[in-house]
């Protein structure tokens, strides 16, 4: 016991002098606490929406450590955070646990956004502790890079939609994806007319790229049963990548009927978050490729959790992306994971970089995202290029009842 003990701090304290972090020692890389939590305003973004929240988190260790995350709205990023003081942050699915199943009720989409946001704070200060990326910690690579998707093409100069699309793909990303017409500003949207014009903009689409599955539809669950079947109908010898969201997402077994009525390859998931959310989609096959994506899942432990779902059932993963940092932390999940297929969404066809990340926090190049090798999620944050909103540094005043097992795992109260 005592040679383990001396092997896992040396091992620890080599690690943290080769990445400039402080050095360790045993007790502090096991029993290592959580101090405070921060949260700031990412600024420039204008969208307020708690399902697509760029708030960028900070847990910061009595070690030295500090991870960064991203995602949440502040009120449940405050409440999430109180139940993590003076936690072992190295003990990540044990706090996921602890705060998924805390205050009694199961997690609504807007707590899940922010609890995935302070898990992926977690992996980034294990990675930072133990001087590795974060993909090394969840297997090692499995591929050398992860391919693309563009919605929108913001390098290319044309003025058509169909010459922005050639452009996309001369770019070397592997898609570009578009939505149906119709469906902005005060216009009412004719279902009728919009089916029509939609099935041929896919056809110019389609024309312009070559054919061969580079282009993509997501139906943004605009369209009722009929006309999405439809359009779904006569897209099919077109091959498209995939059609997304041909229905609302409220009732998901809707798509026992929707899979038996069109062969186009179904995407489905961005408005969905954790494993118990989905899991009929993926057991029963009923969609060829998920949208899930972090924070919205839960963080990267579950989003790893739902990867093994989804190459059990030969169900392919392509993330929609929310924010900067969440695109990085996608890179180093599908990286190291084996689902059937992976492909990853860039809006206007290019990764984000604001001011207050490194600018190689990402490694994208011809279209593709690369591994990170740098420790952690790769990121290094500046506080002053952001906007503070608030700090926690003590633990909630109305705990809950934690009922555990024998063994110390934790069971709903």
């Amino acid at each position: 016991m005592q040679r383990r003990n001396f092997l896992k701090s040396a091992a620890l304290g080599t690690a943290a002098v080769l990445s400039g972090l402080p050095v360790l020692k045993t007790e502090a890389a096991s029993r290592m606490k959580i101090t405070k939590i921060r949260y700031y305003a990412a600024p420039g973004y204008n969208k307020p929406l708690f399902n697509q929240a760029r708030g960028i988190v900070e847990i910061e260790t009595d070690g030295g450590i500090i991870g960064i995350g991203e995602g949440g709205s502040k009120d449940m990023i405050e409440q999430c955070a109180q139940m993590m003081i003076g936690e072992d942050p190295f003990r990540i699915e044990h706090i996921w646990q602890n705060v998924y199943r805390g205050m009694f009720y199961p997690p609504g989409r807007e707590k899940l956004h922010a609890l995935g946001a302070l898990e992926m704070a977690l992996w980034d200060i294990k990675g930072k502790a133990l001087n590795v990326p974060v993909y090394e910690l969840l297997g090692g690579a499995t591929r050398d890079y992860v391919e693309c998707y563009a919605t929108g093409f913001r390098a290319s100069k044309a003025k058509t939609e169909e010459e922005r699309a050639r452009d996309c793909i001369e770019a070397g990303l592997r898609a570009y994806r578009i939505g149906p017409t119709g469906g902005n500003g005060e216009e009412p949207f004719d279902f009728y007319d919009n089916v029509k014009k939609t099935i041929e903009f896919c056809k110019r689409i389609d024309a312009a790229v070559g054919g061969g599955g580079k282009w993509a539809i997501d139906l943004h669950t605009r369209f009722d049963m009929t006309d999405g079947l439809k359009i779904c109908t006569a897209l099919e010898p077109l091959e498209p990548y995939f059609v997304e969201d041909i229905v609302r997402s409220e009732n998901p077994g809707v798509y026992k009927t929707v899979r038996t009525m069109t062969k186009v390859p179904i995407a489905v998931g961005e408005q969905f978050g954790d494993r118990w959310d989905t899991n009929e989609l993926i057991e029963n096959r009923l969609i060829d490729y998920t949208r899930f994506t972090v924070p919205n899942t839960g963080g990267i432990g579950e989003f790893k959790k739902l990867a093994s779902m989804c190459e059990t059932h030969y169900v392919g993963m392509i993330p929609h992306f929310t924010g900067p940092l969440s695109t990085a932390a996608l890179v180093h999940i599908l990286g190291s994971s084996s689902p059937a297929r992976c492909l990853m969404e860039l809006g206007g066809g290019e990764p984000e970089r604001p001011p207050y990340f490194n600018e190689d926090f990402i490694n994208f190049k011809n279209g593709k995202l690369y591994l990170n090798d740098s420790p952690g999620l790769g990121v290094k944050f500046d506080p002053k290029k952001a906007t503070f909103v608030m700090e926690v540094k003590e633990k909630t005043r109305f705990p809950h009842p934690v009922l555990k097992s024998p063994d110390g795992a934790i069971h709903n109260w």
